[in-house]
């Protein structure tokens, strides 16, 4: 299959997704502990990696254990920074939750200077400005009692991106050295992602009543969404990983990926909105429309401009 078909695939899924995380935060936990999922995401994963090591066998003699346990921490980082990403999406919409994330190249970037000591080029010191007009434009538009929460919500989303490329950064380093195929790398990563939701849950037990009271009022109902979304994450990262590997270059299939996901989840907003107003619930009046247009339209341009 061809590596932008698996981009498209990727961004899709993870859009709708990302909607769905919104759809079950407002309906079924009414906007508070969301985060308490995070309690059926880990057995789901535990559960995944375990079936998943029985098809795709490993051989434990021929990988040292510290690489597996590297791709096993990027897991349980990415479970971390599902944290701060439940509590993004209980303050904002989705629209502009995406545009917040797209910080995540800047976070590459400083890491990499921090890191690695890479220096920055005209272009990219423009990409960065670029790129920070679009969540500075949604902020300064927003009234000023609502101005508060829009600014949390932020950085909220920006803590997420943070440990998010952390993860992603180790997952990366690791999968380079460990000579296992693509889908082997992700069993560990989704079975450190399991495990550090269960460990995290484990600290909250509030978080696990939150949880179990949920499902007990909604009858159950509320387990079918979730599990629908856990399958599309699983869709999102498996597509994703894939174009990676097929792209002529990794650069290019971040790019392309970071490029379009801004833009694919307005468009969606709009048309969840229009074609099923309780799955998409995103305002839909001139200013509403417009701000997060130009903001993404901002966002993807110094995408563009840092590639350069």
């Amino acid at each position: 299959m061809n590596w932008l078909v698996l981009v498209a695939i990727a961004v899709v899924a993870d859009a709708i997704r990302v909607f769905a995380d919104n759809y079950i935060t407002d309906v079924y936990f009414k906007g508070k502990e969301s985060v308490s999922q995070k309690h059926f995401y880990g057995w789901f994963f535990v559960v995944m990696a375990i079936v998943m090591l029985f098809i795709f066998p490993v051989d434990f003699h021929a990988i040292p254990l510290y690489l597996i346990g590297f791709l096993v921490l990027a897991g349980c980082l990415n479970s971390l920074a599902g944290i701060p990403y439940y509590r993004a999406i209980e303050m904002d919409d989705t629209t502009n939750i995406a545009i917040f994330v797209q910080l995540a190249p800047i976070v590459y970037l400083i890491l990499g200077w921090v890191a690695l000591h890479e220096s920055f080029s005209p272009h990219q010191l423009l990409g960065f400005a670029v790129i920070l007009c679009g969540p500075f434009l949604v902020i300064a538009t927003t009234r000023k009692r609502s101005r508060k929460l829009k600014i949390k919500a932020a950085i909220q989303a920006s803590l997420y991106v943070i440990i998010s490329v952390v993860a992603n950064l180790i997952f990366v380093r690791a999968s380079d050295v460990t000579e296992m195929s693509f889908i082997q790398d992700m069993i560990f990563v989704f079975l450190g992602k399991g495990i550090g939701n269960i460990i995290i849950c484990g600290f909250k037990p509030t978080w696990i009543q939150r949880f179990n009271t949920v499902v007990k009022k909604t009858k159950g109902k509320m387990l079918r969404p979730l599990i629908i979304n856990a399958v599309i994450g699983v869709t999102k990262d498996f597509t994703y990983r894939a174009a990676l590997t097929l792209a002529p270059a990794v650069a290019i299939a971040s790019v392309a990926t970071d490029s379009a996901s801004p833009i694919v989840v307005f468009f969606l907003g709009i048309l969840f909105t229009i074609i099923w107003p309780a799955f998409g619930r995103e305002k839909l009046d001139k200013k509403s429309v417009l701000v997060p247009l130009i903001a993404t339209v901002l966002v993807v341009a110094g995408i563009i401009i840092l590639q350069k």
